[in-house]
């Protein structure tokens, strides 16, 4: 590994993941700059090997998807983003970029957010894990211990209270 490589901390790869049509993503701009590439240099490799990446590894966002997602960004200024809607790429199209951008910072910040994914995917799992096993010791033993499994519930799901989302969801579609 290049030691001059400034590698980004997974917190930082965290914050560019998305939830967009139901798949986790990451826009074309967020990967340019934590490849430090342009944007433009970015998806002119891409557009030079579509062949690697079908629709379930990178799709184009709608008008509608762009203008809401710019809306989240309300630090942007009018006029200092692109044109053009963004592409999103999932976990296997975010693989298929290090073999189209050949650079050593692409390899090691591909490995960086292959990890921060499978984290991501474990952290998951984990929790419903859990949660299942509850249910079971639950099954199993009789009422006095009630609320510990009531104390374990909360802290597995503790009560919702309402969060900034993460990512965007589309404005419900007026008829």
């Amino acid at each position: 590994m290049n030691q001059q490589l400034r590698l980004i901390a997974e917190e930082k790869i965290e914050q560019k993941v998305f939830l967009i049509r139901g798949k986790k993503v990451m826009l074309d701009r967020d990967l340019a700059y934590l490849y430090e590439v342009e944007t433009k240099v970015l998806n002119q490799a891409v557009k030079r090997n579509l062949e690697r990446f079908p629709d379930d590894f990178m799709f184009q966002l709608t008008l509608e998807e762009t203008k809401f997602l710019r809306s989240q960004f309300v630090t942007l200024k009018h006029g200092q983003h692109s044109k053009y809607s963004s592409y999103a790429f999932t976990e296997h199209g975010i693989l298929m970029l290090s073999s189209v951008l050949k650079s050593d910072r692409a390899i090691q910040i591909n490995i960086q957010i292959m990890r921060t994914f499978t984290k991501l995917r474990e952290l998951m799992l984990v929790h419903k894990d859990l949660r299942v096993k509850i249910e079971e010791l639950e099954k199993k033993y009789d009422s006095q211990f009630k609320i510990v499994f009531n104390a374990l519930r909360r802290l597995i799901d503790p009560p919702q209270r309402p969060k900034t989302p993460i990512g965007f969801v589309l404005p419900p579609k007026k008829i």
